[in-house]
């Protein structure tokens, strides 16, 4: 599912490898009985930083919007833990662009330390509203130009369908 690298090369992820970032501050319910961060919470993290990014930068109003990106696949791969207190900083960039899907690779490093401790895939295909279906000319041009600044790698924006 678009340029999904290995675990091993995902462990060595920096922060430099990202384009957007967000904070995070644990809380004491992000724990499980394990002392660490549930890993349900690591797939809401990357939700929220994909929708903060889509709201603050792209113009997105979930209510509103005639299009919206629905959830086909996700995937994270997991290092080490984190745990409450810690901050979590959020790292977000997009892998591939295609005409109306989007496959965003997500990171959770913390604060003050340098290894990554999580990486997620997450791809989203944008449909129409009313039917749940993809549209016919893709994604709207305003988000894709957004979206565009999230790529890591010019090769992985595709324009054109596959024949």
């Amino acid at each position: 599912m678009g340029n999904k690298a290995s675990p091993t090369e995902l462990k060595i992820r920096k922060r430099e490898d990202y384009r957007f970032f967000l904070d995070y501050r644990t809380r004491w319910n992000d724990n499980d009985m394990y002392d660490h961060m549930n890993n349900s919470v690591y797939n809401f993290l990357f939700d929220s930083i994909i929708n903060a990014y889509l709201i603050e930068n792209c113009g997105l109003h979930p209510p509103t919007a005639p299009q919206f990106g629905m959830c086909v696949h996700t995937h994270t791969d997991y290092f080490s833990s984190i745990a409450y207190p810690a901050v979590a900083e959020l790292a977000l960039r997009v892998n591939k662009l295609g005409k109306s899907s989007v496959t965003y690779e997500t990171a959770l490093f913390e604060k003050g330390k340098p290894e990554v401790k999580a990486v997620g895939q997450f791809v989203q295909v944008y449909v129409d509203r009313e039917t749940n279906r993809p549209l016919k000319d893709g994604m709207a041009s305003t988000l894709r130009e957004k979206l565009q600044e999230l790529v890591v790698d010019e090769d992985a924006i595709k324009t054109k369908p596959k024949l």
